[in-house]
């Protein structure tokens, strides 16, 4: 009998079809160029960073008036650029540090194919394959490069990922095989016939699963948000620029100055890199824990999922079992049906879960010679061998599901219903009557004993599905094997509902999708029907999350909203998958839900700060056009104000723990709040600026106006502050009265006072000030609560 090839050290193979290329003949193929170099990247470079960071399209608007204040204006009113400057240093050096997290973890899930040379296996990064490398591949690997076929044994590939077409293909030696597809079934060596660019399919695998930062509603809302932005900008700052520099004759730089002042503010431009930052930040989190986020929006996505589709093995089970039973059946003899066992485990050079048990309780039979085999697939539910016994007999062995194998009326189904009660796994060893490579080999087969097999459950899954419990997210357990035996897992975990056979399931998307909003546990689900499942469930507006680690579950992870593979699994699922887990644990899957939450809530939160100071600004500067007055700030005083009533706030905001679930239209969710308190804001900070007009007089009359005008947009400005703080907790009291404190700092100290130009003049009119703001903190809560109520979110 043939032995498995040891994965990670290099074997000399008996009797090998083909040795492969020579140490010579690669050398020279490298020298040639001939190698796979096609990079595959995890992140962005760093000259991409930085240039995502610099050269955006606001960076430029404040670049250019920021250059235009230092030569007009005093230093304190160029502070907003250096604030800029270290807002886009910031952004470079966390998307730094995330890319280096990424890239490091891309290396641990990185696919190293098993090429062979001099004679020899062993396994090789994929971009260190060469022109005619022999690749041998085995169940859920993966193509990794254009190539024609050498060898097969039952060898069936998957390439609906390429064609569309849902079918295995079965290969035979001289036929194509095309990077991007994978093996389901039997196994086999390909020669490599386009390696690096050449290979077209190779590229559209790396454009698939490479990091992105783009394609969430999130970005694109605030993308969205950006553009509106500046259609308002525009003219509301030709307007400003006119009324300032040409119908109020003021003093030059003044007029620059404030002209600058009102420009400025209207542009949200720490919205950009407070996400930017949230999501590197979450990146790198998720990174420690041992979690692959191989597109960045997966963070974003899994927190708006209402619905996870579990595999039951590897998820719900650990990937071992061991065999804990042997019944006979008809008769049959034990120690006969023991080398039987043997036998057909060493028959499969790549033997799953169930077959390792086997191997495991049953050595094989040195004079049984396999002289052909039928490889498991999850579509078949069996796997199949024919041997030469020691005594000249041959004989054909099925193995696999009973409910499959059997006829319905079979006494043994009742016997393995009672088994799959009890939460074990039971398979069917029975004696064909075919050849295997009929129509159908499992017609007549005589069943001849079950195999009994006991899962282990995950310590960690009870916990796992109470917490998606708790967070509202329905679990759906969806397996290939028998639907009572996964109820029973299920139930054993505490996860109670409906346990349904999916060969009962009606085809009909909408049926189905009732279906499984009744059922909890599915079993005997095919490969095809976990991928129909998913779109059903899309279909009735769910956000769907996929976890598998088999080649059965490629179709079904690539077509869910999120693909969660573990790290042991199968090279195909790890490459459709946005997300890995790399330590194998179902426990962290609630970190990432937890962090794609943390970041949305809160990236949902701050908007709302930026987006009112844009509303506000832009109505300011409407109404100084309107009433062709000067405009009441200076840019040292907006730049104080959005420092300590956006800018710092927002970055403690943004980072802080959030686990509620993410829910759609970000953009309608923060402008329903953002509109209304910027036009708050904005109607009492003039009304103020106008009585102050009437109020002062003189020479200073124009920065004592400023100043109480100030005083009323800080003290709105905080009143949002403290609404988005909701609900309080220690830390973000602490938070919105240090804000208060540090402004009250700026108001007593005489040199900061000067600093800032901010000097409140008299009684009367601070008051006033106050007692306006006061009338339009009253009216913003009101107005909220009735937005509440009108616009749900």
């Amino acid at each position: 009998m043939s032995h498995m090839l040891d994965p990670v050290h290099p074997v000399t193979l008996p009797g090998a079809a083909s040795p492969g290329l020579s140490g010579a003949q690669v050398a020279e193929r490298v020298a040639r160029g001939q190698v796979n170099d096609v990079p595959v990247r995890s992140s962005r470079s760093l000259g991409e960073i930085v240039r995502a960071n610099v050269f955006t399209r606001f960076n430029a608007i404040i670049g250019v008036l920021w250059l235009v204040t230092l030569f007009v204006a005093p230093i304190q009113d160029s502070l907003f650029g250096f604030v800029i400057i270290a807002n886009t240093g910031i952004g470079i050096v966390q998307e730094w540090r995330a890319k280096k997290t990424l890239d490091s973890l891309a290396v641990i899930g990185e696919a190293r194919p098993t090429v062979r040379r001099d004679g020899r296996a062993t396994e090789v990064p994929t971009n260190r394959i060469v022109l005619d490398d022999l690749i041998e591949i085995g169940p859920g690997d993966k193509i990794v490069v254009d190539g024609v076929c050498a060898e097969a044994d039952g060898l069936e590939i998957d390439e609906s990922l390429l064609t569309g077409e849902a079918d295995p293909v079965v290969k035979h030696a001289g036929d194509p095989v095309m990077s991007g597809s994978f093996v389901v079934a039997g196994g086999g060596a390909f020669r490599a016939t386009k390696v690096g660019r050449e290979a077209y399919a190779a590229q559209l695998a790396e454009e698939a699963s490479r990091f992105t930062l783009v394609h969430s509603e999130l970005r694109t809302g605030i993308s969205t948000i950006l553009k509106y932005v500046t259609w308002m900008m525009v003219p509301a700052a030709i307007g400003l620029v006119v009324t300032q520099l040409f119908v109020k004759n003021n003093d030059f730089k003044d007029a620059v100055a404030r002209t600058i002042g009102g420009i400025v503010p209207m542009v949200p431009e720490g919205l950009v890199l407070l996400t930017s930052v949230a999501f590197a930040i979450g990146v790198i989190r998720l990174g420690r824990k041992q979690v692959l986020v191989q597109e960045l929006p997966a963070i974003e996505g899994l927190a708006r999922v209402d619905t996870v589709c579990l595999d039951k093995t590897g998820t719900l089970t650990e990937g071992g079992m061991d065999v804990s039973d042997l019944r006979m059946l008809d008769g049959a003899e034990e120690g006969y049906v023991r080398q039987v066992l043997g036998a057909l485990g060493e028959s499969d050079p790549r033997p799953n879960a169930s077959l390792q048990a086997i191997i495991a309780a049953y050595p094989d039979s040195e004079d049984w010679r396999c002289v052909e085999s039928l490889p498991f697939s999850s579509a078949r539910k069996y796997s199949g061998a024919a041997f030469s016994e020691g005594d000249g007999e041959t004989s054909t062995w099925l193995l696999g599901a009973p409910d499959v194998l059997l006829g319905a009326d079979d006494p043994a189904l009742a016997e393995t219903a009672r088994l799959n009660e009890q939460g074990l796994r039971v398979l069917l060893l029975a004696r064909a009557t075919r050849d295997l490579d009929g129509a159908e080999p499992a017609k007549g087969a005589r069943p001849t004993a079950l195999v009994v097999l006991e899962q282990r459950l995950r310590p960690d899954a009870a916990d796992t599905l109470h917490y998606f419990a708790e967070q509202h997210v329905r679990a759906k357990v969806i397996s290939g094997d028998n639907a009572v035996s996964v109820g029973a897992v299920a139930a054993k975990l505490g996860l109670s509902g409906t346990t349904v056979d999916a060969r009962q399931l009606p085809t009909g998307q909408r049926e189905m999708a009732k279906a499984l909003d009744e059922g909890t546990v599915f079993g005997r689900v095919t490969p095809q029907q976990k991928r129909d499942m998913v779109g059903a469930l899309q279909s009735e507006g769910h956000a769907v999350a996929m976890t598998g680690d088999g080649v059965n579950d490629v179709l079904a992870l690539k077509d869910a909203d999120i693909g969660v593979s573990m790290g042991s699994g199968s090279e195909a699922t790890r490459a459709v998958a946005q997300i890995v887990l790399l330590d194998n644990s179902f426990a962290t899957l609630p970190s990432v839900v937890a962090e794609g939450r943390r970041v949305i809530g809160n990236i949902t939160r701050v908007a709302t700060l930026f987006l009112v100071k844009t509303v506000y600004s832009v109505l300011l500067a409407v109404l100084v056009v309107c009433w062709q007055v000067e405009y009441p700030f200076l840019p040292r005083h907006l730049t104080l104000l959005s420092t300590l009533t956006i800018g710092v706030p927002a970055f403690f905001l943004a980072l802080a723990p959030n686990k509620e679930r993410a829910r759609p239209h970000f953009v309608r969710r923060v402008m329903r709040y953002a509109i209304p308190g910027g036009v708050v804001a904005g109607a009492a900070t003039f009304v103020t600026y106008l009585i102050a007009r009437h109020h002062y007089s003189g020479t200073d009359a124009l920065g004592a106006e400023t100043s109480a005008a100030t005083l009323t947009l800080f003290l709105i400005s905080m009143w949002v502050l403290a609404i988005i703080a909701r609900p309080y907790t220690w830390w973000r009291v602490t938070l919105v009265a240090a804000m208060g404190a540090a402004f009250l700092f700026v108001l007593a100290v005489p040199a900061l006072q000067t600093f800032f130009a901010l000097k409140l003049v008299g009684v009367a009119m601070p008051w006033t000030a106050v007692g306006v703001a006061v009338v339009a903190a009253a009216t913003l809560e009101l107005l909220w609560k009735w937005v509440d109520r009108r616009f749900p979110a």
